[in-house]
């Protein structure tokens, strides 16, 4: 099946969006997320009344996650604040040239 999508991704010049072949670093990014997201939020805050306190939640969360959480692979700082000075970077970069 892998194979036979592969060659029709090619047929429609679709490139895919995943790691390269061999590796798992999409799924790896995706699960470690996802993990921290059933740790942090559905078990430690449920049980949950409705699906609207779900949601949330989940916003609460992904909030959190990208403006204020230290992530020390990435210098104790927020995701938010990483992004915000890679892109600084890549635009003092351009002016430089």
């Amino acid at each position: 099946m892998s194979i036979r999508y592969t060659e029709r991704l090619v047929e429609a010049n679709i490139e895919a969006s995943v790691g390269s072949v061999g590796d798992s670093y999409d799924n790896a990014l995706a699960e470690t997320i996802n993990g921290l997201y059933k740790t942090e939020v559905i078990r430690h805050r449920g049980p949950w009344r409705n699906i609207d306190d779900v949601e949330f939640a989940t916003l609460e969360w992904v909030d959190w996650f990208n403006n204020r959480r230290l992530l020390e692979p990435i210098g104790n700082i927020p995701p938010a604040e990483f992004e915000k000075a890679y892109y600084y970077q890549l635009e003092e970069s351009a002016n430089v040239a």
